[in-house]
């Protein structure tokens, strides 16, 4: 047989690496340069070095963002860790009816974001279903203000996260118990070990690396959050533009005839290294896990 010349591997691979050189690599050096400019959408910029870095650190709105980046985390990190493997466990069960569940857990997973948040600013709004069944049933006397109250508008973007996450991990730990030996639960039961001791004892150990992965793209994904907080706050981010996230602000500085292309290039920057975090987090922990085992 006749053997390839060195260079086909490198053949093959060209249009693959023509494409991340165009469209993920010159972007990403282009990205950090303009970070050091003060460059316009309409006009050029020079040279200012570290300025938008520390317009940046000085910005409220930043401060408004990473807050609201925070309380994402603390609230979706545990939900979507530990719920999604609550209903892996009740899909796997033959039970009459469950394929209808697990086709409605699976739902918002499919359905465009863009679709799911309208539905919920049409149900959150003053004069939504939420609020009209309230107020006719007796349980509030007044609209509760879901979209324009600070907080309750943050929750609802929460809110809105995880029940769209729920079905997609779901599916992760699915995949994740089958290795789960059915052996080890026997041997628990024999044991005398109950449903929620063999939870903490088998379940939980033999998923680990996947809760660990699901930890950090959820972190990932609160970092990176747009979608829920543009369509349920406007593009200013709600009442005095404090429910914005770090996403927001890049498109805020970035549009408009006179967008900040140099200081929205810094956000991104800044954003950059802050996703970066949990993947190191998630490196680390694999690292000790392979170790260990």
């Amino acid at each position: 047989m006749r053997s390839h010349r060195f260079y086909t591997p490198w053949l093959l691979m060209l249009p693959a690496l023509v494409w991340l050189a165009l469209f993920s690599v010159w972007p990403a050096i282009n990205t950090v340069t303009l970070s050091f400019t003060n460059v316009h959408q309409l006009t050029g910029g020079h040279f200012i070095g570290f300025k938008n870095y520390w317009l940046l650190w000085h910005d409220p709105h930043m401060r408004d963002a990473i807050l609201n980046t925070v309380i994402f985390m603390v609230i979706c990190v545990p939900m979507l860790t530990f719920l999604p493997l609550l209903l892996a466990l009740l899909v796997q069960r033959n039970i009459p009816g469950i394929g209808f569940f697990r086709t409605a857990f699976y739902f918002p997973v499919i359905a465009s974001a863009v679709t799911v948040a309208l539905i919920w600013k049409w149900l959150l709004d003053d004069r939504g279903l939420i609020n009209s069944l309230a107020q006719s049933m007796g349980f509030v006397h007044k609209t509760i203000p879901f979209l324009t109250d600070r907080w309750l508008l943050l929750l609802s973007a929460v809110a809105l996260t995880v029940w769209k996450g729920l079905g997609y991990y779901m599916v992760l730990y699915m995949s994740a118990l089958g290795s789960v030996r059915r052996e080890l639960h026997e041997a628990a039961a024999v044991d005398g070990a109950g449903t929620v001791r063999r939870f903490w004892s088998v379940t939980v150990p033999g998923v680990r690396g996947t809760m660990i992965l699901v930890s950090v793209l959820i972190s990932v994904n609160a970092m990176r959050v747009f979608g829920e907080l543009y369509i349920l706050g406007g593009r200013t981010g709600g009442v005095g533009g404090q429910d914005v996230s770090i996403v927001m602000l890049v498109q805020q500085a970035a549009s408009g005839s006179d967008g900040r292309l140099g200081y929205a290039s810094a956000i991104s920057v800044f954003l950059f290294f802050l996703t970066a975090v949990p993947l190191l987090f998630l490196t680390r922990l694999n690292k000790n896990t392979l170790e260990e085992s």
